[in-house]
């Protein structure tokens, strides 16, 4: 059983967060979100701790940046330096959930992706898309960038309302398991959430 599994997406604001505090709660896994670019909104790691990640499993991030945007421009922006070592995985006891930004080919650095980060974790990704219309040429293109680097895939966990030759097709395209599909929730709470993924999802897949 993997002890840690990376995170990434198809692009921003697609429900990356929540598929990530999801499965942390599901596994009881840790929870870190290496660099954090935005804060009025409130950060990521608070919003996992509302939907059902204990604050104690929830790992502070290495960079808390102020801007909403890429890390390499909001850390220029702050004027920090990104030092790439200081993003190796952490220790946990247990099992680790680590959440990238935005989409795969998102800029760390102006010299480093978090495709080139996963790589150099070498841990199985998983890729979270929406189901909308674009999202085949998107996730075929993230698991072809991924891919290129020998990044293991996991597989693809879809959010959105069913698209039923969507979903197949990228993954027989790609080559990838299709391990689950979210609706939006609406409320979207812990409790809402802990249910629609033991409802959509197998553990067994991440194992």
């Amino acid at each position: 059983m993997p002890s840690t599994i990376a995170i990434t997406g198809t692009d921003t604001d697609i429900g990356k967060t929540v598929f990530a505090a999801g499965l942390a709660a599901a596994l009881g896994a840790h929870y870190w979100k290496p660099v954090q670019a935005g804060l009025d909104d409130g950060s990521d790691s608070a919003r996992v701790a509302d939907l059902g990640v204990p604050a104690g499993m929830i790992l502070p991030e290495a960079y808390r940046l102020t801007t909403p945007c890429s890390p390499h421009r909001a850390a220029e922006i702050d004027g920090v330096v990104i030092d790439p070592e200081t993003l190796a995985l952490p220790r946990t006891d247990g099992r680790l959930v680590v959440e990238g930004a935005g989409g795969a080919l998102v800029p760390v650095t102006r010299t480093l992706l978090y495709a080139d980060l996963f790589a150099r974790w070498n841990v199985p990704t998983v890729i979270v898309a929406r189901t909308a219309l674009g999202t085949i040429n998107h996730s075929l293109l993230t698991i072809e960038a991924l891919r290129a680097r020998g990044v293991p895939i996991l597989g693809m966990a879809f959010i959105g309302d069913a698209v039923p030759d969507s979903e197949d097709t990228i993954c027989e395209i790609g080559g990838v398991p299709r391990l689950g599909r979210l609706a939006h929730l609406d409320p979207l709470t812990a409790e809402t959430l802990a249910s629609a993924f033991a409802d959509n999802f197998d553990l067994g897949a991440f194992a």
